[in-house]
Parts: C-alpha cells; sequence; structure tokens
C-alpha cells in the first residue's frame, strides 16, 4: 500500500517487474526444452507461479517461475510416462510442499551454517554466467561487442541515475541498435514459438489409482524438496540483501498452493528463481509483491499481445543483464586474501564443497546439503576433541578420581573407555562430570561400557555432579540399553 501512494516507488517496482518479465521469457523456453514439454509449459508456468507467489509468498520481490532444477527432476515423467502423468506431478509436489510448509520444514533453515549460504551464493553465481555461454559460442561476432555495450550500460548507467533501471535501458538500445542497424543476431524468437492464446485450465487425465501414486509420488516429493530448498535459500538471501524478514512458513506452503494452481493450467511448475529474483532487488531495486505480480502480467501480455515485438529482442541484451546479475551476486569478500588468510581451513572446505558440487551437478539442492554435511562433519570432529579426562590427586589411597571435561556425545565419548587405567586402579573410582554435559545414548552406553570393566575387575565406579539434563538423561538409560551397544 505504501508503495502504490508513492509515484517514484511505483514506478521501480512496474519497470523491475518488465525487466524481470523479459528476463524470463528465453529461460522459461529453455527449462522446457529441458523438461521435454512445449515451451508454453514453461511460459504459462512463470506467469501463474509469480502471480500466485506475489499473494501467497512470504518473501516480497522474490520471483518463482519455471526453474532448471525442476525441470531437470521431472523431465523423465514427460518422457516416459506423457504429459498427464507429468502435471498429475506438478500438482502431487504442490500437495507436498503444502504439507511440508504447515509441518514446519522452513526451520531446518537455522541448521544451514553461513559458509554453506556464502557457498550458494558464489555457485549461483557460477552457475548464472555460464549458462549463458552457449550464447557467446559459436555466434555471429557482432554478438560480442554488442554484449560489452549492453555490460558498460548496466555497469555506467546507476552511476548517472537510477530513475529507470538499468536493465531495461540495456535491453531497449540493444534491441533498438539491431533493428536500426539490421544486425543479424540470435533473437528471443530463435529459442522457441511463443503462446498466442491465454492459459486454460487443466485437468491431468490419470487413473486416480495407488499405481499412478507410485509412479509420481517420488518425483513430486523430489520437486517438492528441491523446490522448497531452492525457495527458502533465495528467500533467506533476499533478506540479506534487503535487510528485512520474511515468512519461510508461509514461504512453504505458499509455494505448494502455487504449483497446485500453476498444475491446473498446464505448467511445468517452478520455485524461486535465484537470478530473476537478484535482477528484481538489486538490478532493479525492488522491493515489494507488486514487481513480483506484474512481472507474470508483463511476461503473458509480453508473449501472447506482444509476441512479435519480444521476439526481435537480441540475446546479447539479455545475456549483458545475467552477466550483470552473476557479478553482482557473487561474494567478491569471501575469496579476498584477507578473509582468505583468516577463514579456517575447516570453513573454506565447506564453501568449496558447497560450490563444487553445485557447480558439478547444476543442482543447488545437492551443494546445499552437501555443504551441510560437510559443515556438520567438520564440526563434530572439531568438538570431539575438546572432550579430556584428568587424574586427580586424592589423599586416600583407596579412591581413584578422575575428572572428565567437555561436551560428551558420540564422537567424543567413543574413546573414553580408553582413558582409565583399569588395572591399577585401587577398588574405588570416582568419575566428576561436573564439568561435562552427557547429549546422548552413545555416552550413557560408554559410561556402562566403563562402569562393567571396572566391575570385572572387582572394583566400583561412582558417577557423581551430573547437571540436571545429563543425570536425567544418565538415569533414564544406564544399564538399559544392552551389552555391547
Amino acid at each position: 500500500m505504501s508503495a502504490l501512494r508513492s509515484p517514484a516507488r511505483l514506478r521501480t517496482e512496474v519497470l523491475a517487474g518488465l525487466v524481470v518479465a523479459l528476463a524470463l521469457i528465453p529461460e522459461a523456453i529453455a527449462f522446457s526444452i529441458i523438461a521435454g514439454v512445449d515451451p508454453r509449459l514453461g511460459l504459462f508456468a512463470s506467469f501463474t507461479m509469480a502471480v500466485s507467489i506475489a499473494f501467497l509468498g512470504g518473501r516480497p520481490a522474490m520471483i518463482s517461475a519455471a526453474t532448471g532444477a525442476i525441470a531437470l527432476v521431472i523431465a523423465p515423467v514427460a518422457r516416459e510416462y506423457g504429459l498427464e502423468y507429468f502435471i498429475a506431478t506438478v500438482i502431487l509436489a504442490g500437495v507436498f510442499q503444502v504439507i511440508l510448509g504447515v509441518i514446519g520444514v522452513a526451520k531446518l533453515m537455522r541448521f544451514i551454517p553461513r559458509q554453506v549460504m556464502v557457498g550458494f551464493v558464489n555457485a549461483l553465481a557460477i552457475l548464472i554466467f555460464t549458462s549463458q555461454l552457449p550464447y557467446l559460442i559459436d555466434v555471429p561476432w557482432q554478438v560480442y561487442p554488442l554484449v560489452v555495450v549492453g555490460l558498460v550500460i548496466l555497469f555506467g548507467l546507476p552511476y548517472l541515475t537510477k530513475v529507470v533501471p538499468a536493465p531495461l535501458v540495456a535491453i531497449v538500445v540493444l534491441t533498438g541498435a539491431t533493428v536500426l542497424m539490421a544486425i543479424a543476431v540470435p533473437t528471443v524468437g530463435d529459442e522457441g514459438e511463443l503462446p498466442r492464446s491465454l492459459p486454460s485450465l487443466f485437468i491431468p487425465d490419470v487413473p486416480f489409482t495407488l499405481e499412478t501414486f507410485q509412479i509420481i509420488a517420488p518425483y513430486a516429493l523430489t520437486m517438492a524438496l528441491v523446490g522448497l530448498l531452492e525457495s527458502l535459500m533465495t528467500a533467506k538471501l533476499v533478506d540479506d540483501v534487503t535487510d528485512t524478514h520474511s515468512n519461510k512458513v508461509r514461504e512453504s506452503w505458499g509455494q505448494g498452493v502455487a504449483n497446485i494452481i500453476t498444475g491446473f493450467f498446464g505448467g511445468m511448475g517452478g520455485c524461486a528463481m535465484i537470478g530473476q529474483t537478484m535482477i528484481n532487488v538489486k538490478a532493479s531495486r525492488a522491493r515489494t509483491r507488486i514487481s513480483t505480480f506484474l512481472a507474470g502480467v508483463f511476461l503473458l501480455v509480453l508473449v501472447v499481445g506482444f509476441g512479435d515485438v519480444v521476439a526481435i529482442i537480441p540475446m546479447a541484451a539479455l545475456v549483458a543483464v545475467m552477466i550483470f546479475v552473476s557479478v553482482a551476486t557473487f561474494d567478491w569478500h569471501s575469496i579476498s586474501i584477507g578473509t582468505l588468510k583468516r577463514m579456517p581451513r575447516s570453513e573454506l572446505a565447506v564453501m568449496v564443497a558447497t560450490v563444487v558440487v553445485t557447480v558439478a551437478t547444476h543442482n543447488l539442492a545437492y551443494g546445499v546439503i552437501t555443504g551441510v554435511v560437510v559443515a556438520m562433519v567438520l564440526f563434530t570432529r572439531r568438538v570431539a576433541h575438546l572432550t579430556s579426562v584428568e587424574r586427580i590427586d586424592q589423599v586416600d589411597d583407596d579412591v581413584r578420581v578422575y575428572a572428565v571435561k567437555g561436551e560428551l556425545f558420540f564422537a567424543s565419548s567413543n574413546d573414553l573407555v580408553y582413558q582409565f587405567n583399569y588395572n591399577d586402579d585401587p577398588e574405588n573410582v570416582v568419575i566428576d562430570l561436573s564439568q561435562a554435559h552427557i547429549w546422548d545414548a552413545s555416552t550413557v552406553a560408554t559410561l556402562d561400557a566403563i562402569t562393567t570393566k571396572y566391575a570385572s575387575k572387582g572394583k566400583k565406579v561412582t558417577i557423581l555432579n551430573l547437571n540436571e539434563d545429563s543425570a536425567k538423561r544418565h538415569d533414564l538409560l544406564a544399564g538399559q540399553l544392552g551389552a555391547g551397544h
């Protein structure tokens, strides 16, 4: 509402929506080809996803549309079972996303470390850049000066004025130049045929049986998880860029409802688009749902009503925009000499693993999962070395006291059993846990094993000074875990 009352803000949102719509068209067509379906399915999906999420989503100014990750996941359905099953998969994936959103899957975002986010952003920038390379290889030489001119406009115009988004100016100038000078270069129209009609209601003609569910459910669940992960990661990135907070739970189920709507209008489904979102919030400085809504509306108006005009836009203009976005997205500070010198190797390993897997698989979800796993393993390894066992000197020769310090869990407590002198210790052994914490059953089992080993030699173990949480866990599980487990 505040944007509607401010002409300057409204102008920014409208122009941002127009720029995003222009950038969405060739990518939606390309993703349709990846999925093995008619380009109209990608374009219709981009329209319905953007318009729906503008009302349903929890992150203002974020763009959702047909994406490459979703196309890769569900492409086998179109190839092996046909269009009807393909659309049914999209709808079921939306249902899964609603369920996952309601049960609070968004809360898992708190377990994603910062270095995974940095790796995610850098991998995204690399993927955006490399995805433009096909448009720069084996093309007329005129493409290269056009791209250079576009980059000059994109990087230079903001220093002169920010009234009009630089990406829009670049697209208009390069399109005008190619038309007026009759320069023959690849255009948007070369990417695929644009639709001539509006999307209509589509009910997939599949049998509502358990067999159908078994066929499409694995693909639908994978699509739901990949879509949510990319959307939530993008939402967090936009939070950082705009210094605002988003509702991740609402975004989760909103993505699901948007995919259900998209499926019933014959679209291929989708999720948040990171590149287009960065165009919207970083290059065009949009901040509200208006830009998201208008991106979808403009896309439909452009491809249906002005398809002939859109078709003449040179791909060089959109390539320049995407290269600009990749440069702006990359976290250059993360690879500066100063940062690399200060950053622990384990943190760098997490970032590198995220980037390498993402770029190698072209799947941001795989990269993020790998980064989280690497971070967990390295953290566990680091914490495991913070546990120590110290023998305390006592006046009484009949008692030996050991002080155990640190956080005791499966990784740190497994070697605990080897830290005691079972043969030479006296008949009474005291284990002081006042400076330790028991976190899991593995630690309780280890303490049981220590007690058992001493008992086999006729010696008694007393465990003292557990904090409340540790005592509760120890009392509940001690002696109940079974020998050797």
